[in-house]
């Protein structure tokens, strides 16, 4: 379910001093109900899981014609990217999440992990259009449990990078998010299932 960006702002999390000068484009609340220690999990099941992230022939058609538009406009390529166009947010942290766990680099995305706490995990990406930062945040869901919030904050690349976030938005909401959603709450359930069995 998409959220207010103000269930993103509200919060006290530590992107806020880190990540100030970048935009919040989306809230989602993810299908991941667990404990109050859960966050890890849902990190792994980013980093290591199996099945497509994206499991819908549009959210893949729509993604095979954005990496085609990369490749032949020359957006993706690495001295666009993080250490290149633009540092790292790395760079900005301050000591103690700099010394802290840093967290695994997403496995199915163009994503690299810039901090981990026991509730907030952050992850970013650069190319010629965009800087842009994946935030989950670990939360409480007002009846005992606990839920994943994604947010997506990005940075736009001057005219390009807004024109191109404008151009997007629709596709975004319509054949890619959605999907996302659903791909992330059915391993999220397939796992807890496998550790269940595990356990008895």
């Amino acid at each position: 379910m998409r959220l207010p960006k103000t269930a993103h702002t509200s919060r006290p999390w530590r992107i806020h001093e880190i990540a100030g000068d970048f935009h919040v484009e989306d809230v989602w609340e993810l299908p991941t109900p667990g404990g109050p220690d859960d966050l890890a999990l849902l990190v792994d099941q980013f980093a290591n899981g199996e099945g497509d992230p994206v499991p819908s022939p549009v959210g893949r058609a729509l993604f095979a014609i954005r990496w085609k538009l990369g490749a032949l406009l020359g957006w993706d390529k690495p001295s666009d990217g993080l250490g290149a166009r633009v540092p790292s947010l790395r760079d900005r942290l301050p000591a103690d999440l700099r010394e802290g766990p840093r967290g695994p680099d997403p496995k199915s995305v163009s994503f690299t992990s810039v901090y981990l706490t026991h509730d907030e995990w952050a992850a970013e990406m650069a190319n010629r259009t965009v800087h842009g930062v994946m935030h989950i945040g670990w939360v409480p869901d007002g009846s005992g449990g606990h839920h994943g919030r994604m947010t997506v904050l990005v940075k736009p690349n001057g005219r390009l990078g807004a024109l191109y976030m404008l151009g997007i938005k629709p596709f975004r909401y319509l054949g890619v998010y959605p999907a996302l959603i659903r791909g992330i709450g059915r391993e999220w359930e397939r796992r807890a299932a496998a550790r269940s069995a595990g356990a008895s």
